[in-house]
C-alpha cells in the first residue's frame, strides 16, 4: 500500500476514552479542547487568553445587558469566543487536510481510486435500491393510513343541513 502518514493511520484506531461533558465540535471541552489549547499556549502556537482557558463558559447576555435564558427558562451558556474561534480553526484545517490528503491519493494512483469508488457504489447500489423501495412502500401505506383516518373522521363530523336555493330576484 502507500505510504500513508502516521496521524491519518491514528485517526483511524479505536480509543476506548468516552469523554462526557460540554462538547465543542463532538469534542469534549474539559478533556480535549482545554488541555489541548494549554499545550499549544505553552508551546507557543496559539495565544488564547487565560481567562477564557480558566472561565471557558460565558453565560449569554442580550443587547441590553440582561442574561440571555432560553425557552425552557435556562440561562444561555456559550464557549468563550477565543476558544469556540480556535476550534472552528482546528475543524476548518482539519477538514482541509482530510480533502488535501483524498485529492493527493487520487492524484498518486488515479486509477485505483477511481475503480474504488465504483466498486463501492456497485456495493451500495442493492442497499440504496432496497431503500427506495422500502421508502415508496412505506409513504405508500403512510398515505392510505391518513386517508382512512380522514374518511373515518369524515364519517363521524355531524352532517350540515342542506341549505335551501332561495331564487335571486332582481
Amino acid at each position: 500500500m502507500g505510504d500513508t502518514p502516521n496521524y491519518i493511520k491514528s485517526l483511524l484506531l479505536p480509543n476506548g476514552k468516552k469523554p462526557t461533558g460540554r462538547r465543542v465540535w463532538s469534542l469534549d471541552l474539559e478533556s480535549i479542547w482545554l488541555p489541548f489549547f494549554t499545550a499549544t499556549n505553552l508551546q507557543g502556537d496559539t495565544a488564547i487568553p487565560l481567562d477564557a482557558l480558566g472561565a471557558p463558559l460565558r453565560l449569554a447576555y442580550a443587547q441590553d445587558g440582561s442574561v440571555k435564558f432560553s425557552k425552557s427558562g435556562r440561562p444561555v451558556v456559550r464557549v468563550a469566543k477565543p476558544i469556540a474561534d480556535s476550534v472552528k480553526l482546528v475543524r476548518d484545517n482539519f477538514a482541509a487536510n482530510l480533502v488535501a490528503y483524498a485529492e493527493g491519493v487520487a492524484q498518486d494512483n488515479p486509477e485505483g481510486f477511481e475503480a474504488l469508488q465504483k466498486s463501492a457504489h456497485e456495493a451500495g447500489e442493492p442497499i440504496a435500491t432496497q431503500d427506495r423501495a422500502n421508502m415508496s412502500k412505506a409513504v405508500a401505506e403512510a398515505m392510505e393510513k391518513s386517508m382512512a383516518e380522514a374518511r373515518a373522521e369524515a364519517r363521524k363530523a355531524p352532517k350540515t343541513p342542506k341549505q335551501e336555493k332561495v331564487p335571486v330576484t332582481a
